[in-house]
């Protein structure tokens, strides 16, 4: 049976149409077919596949995940952006990161999604997913958002706002992150909800169980609608009246690691965090003994 990869690649950046040169001849030695599409392509024009790479920054990687979820295929990211952080490997590593892929030579790491449904006011109803976030914004700027809060149906809380996050924890370090929400490790399963700019004393961002559902309301008196955009490019228009439900998806994004690498590494290489300089006992974590004693560690 033949195997097959998709390529998905960057057509604004000549890096990335030179890196997938390199792919598509690694693919071509390992015996494997390629098909090259863009990251608009409709999933359902794609033959089936057994891998994908993908070459840009995070937003490239965001949108090819629409291909790969549906297929179930494993991904691997080349970082081509300027953060990366959804990405697997560097440029000068693509030659081997294939050669690898294609060898089987990498591990599977599933990363929670999240389903939700836009229910209008007329009862017209529209799905979406999203692996970083669900953002929920002002349509009008100079006017606030009055939403209302559910988990599982039932009533937690209102307030005027210019926005809520719904994020999972890959999406607890990007749009969420910045709107003050806490950073997750990626095998938490949950909801991140983060609400922005609100006009209220005690709201803080919440960490909701995987099985629960959380639910938006833009209600009646709101002076503005919204629009909802999922991983920072599907995008609907939310009216007053309006709701969205949020919950775990059942159907994973599928990345390949090559590295086993643990998260905390690569939080502390992608933000650059100072950590050089600690005085460490015996090699590991501070000496237990030596805190109880007073001893600094």
């Amino acid at each position: 049976m033949t195997r097959r990869a998709l390529v998905v690649r960057h057509t604004g950046r000549p890096e990335a149409l030179a890196a997938s040169e390199v792919v598509l001849t690694e693919l071509a030695a390992a015996g494997i077919e390629a098909v090259v599409a863009a990251h608009d392509t409709d999933p359902e024009d794609l033959p089936p596949f057994d891998l994908a790479v993908v070459l840009g920054g995070d937003g490239t990687i965001l949108r090819a995940t629409e291909l790969t979820r549906h297929a179930g295929a494993p991904m691997l990211g080349v970082n081509l952006g300027r953060f990366g952080f959804l990405a697997e490997i560097e440029p000068d590593d693509v030659a081997d990161a294939t050669r690898r892929l294609a060898a089987g030579d990498y591990e599977v790491e599933e990363r929670f999604t999240l389903d939700l449904l836009l229910t209008r006011e007329d009862g017209q109803q529209i799905r979406g997913w999203a692996l970083n976030e669900a953002s929920l914004e002002k349509s009008e700027p100079s006017r606030m958002l009055d939403v209302g809060i559910e988990v599982d149906d039932h009533r937690l809380e209102r307030f005027g706002c210019d926005g809520v996050i719904v994020a999972t924890p890959t999406g607890s370090t990007a749009h969420a992150f910045s709107g003050g929400g806490p950073v997750v490790w990626p095998d938490v399963e949950g909801m991140i909800v983060v609400p922005l700019a609100a006009h209220a004393l005690f709201t803080r961002p919440l960490v909701v169980g995987p099985s629960s559902m959380v639910t938006i309301l833009v209600l009646e008196d709101s002076a503005t609608a919204a629009v909802l955009t999922c991983d920072g490019h599907r995008t609907m228009e939310v009216g007053v009246g309006d709701r969205i439900d949020v919950w775990g998806s059942d159907r994973p994004v599928r990345l390949a690691r090559l590295s086993p690498a643990p998260f905390t590494t690569r939080l502390v290489h992608k933000y650059e965090l100072p950590v050089e300089g600690w005085r460490r006992v015996n090699g590991g974590a501070a000496d237990q003994s030596s805190r109880t004693a007073g001893e600094a560690p």
